[in-house]
């Protein structure tokens, strides 16, 4: 899996983060060891900051979740989303992560969304499930 270049949107980023047996679980536990090349925005690292404390089942205190997600700095590529924007979004609130995408060049955006799943016609923007299909071990 070496190689490939993908963006995790944040519900692929919380979902392996709090379930590592789960598909976005083994995705992350790849990233994690070194088999994926990873591309996020601090757009994305700060929704995730935001949505952490939600999951009953993270034990970790603001401060943690904080310190986690500037370890993920050096772990992932980080890129600053343009500003364009696409109107077939259907939910604005998305075109950073897509913007993200964009500005990365990655292989894959890597989303449960169903939103910005509905651009996949116009954009490498795949399932978990799909991905894993294709790349997983």
């Amino acid at each position: 899996m070496t190689g490939i270049r993908v963006v995790l949107d944040t519900n692929v980023l919380v979902s392996g983060l709090a379930y590592p047996g789960s598909v976005p679980g083994r995705i992350v536990g790849i990233w994690r060891q070194g088999g994926l090349d990873v591309i996020l925005s601090r757009y994305i690292l700060d929704e995730m900051v935001r949505v952490l404390p939600r999951l009953s089942r993270i034990t970790l205190s603001p401060a943690e979740i904080r310190d986690l997600a500037d370890s993920l700095l050096f772990l992932a590529d980080i890129v600053e989303p343009g500003t364009q924007e696409d109107a077939a979004l259907r939910d604005q609130a998305d075109q950073a992560v897509l913007a993200t995408l964009q500005a990365s060049k990655a292989d894959y955006l890597v989303t449960g969304d169903k939103d910005l799943l509905a651009l996949a016609d116009r954009y490498p923007i795949i399932t978990p499930a799909e991905f894993w299909e294709r790349h997983g071990n």
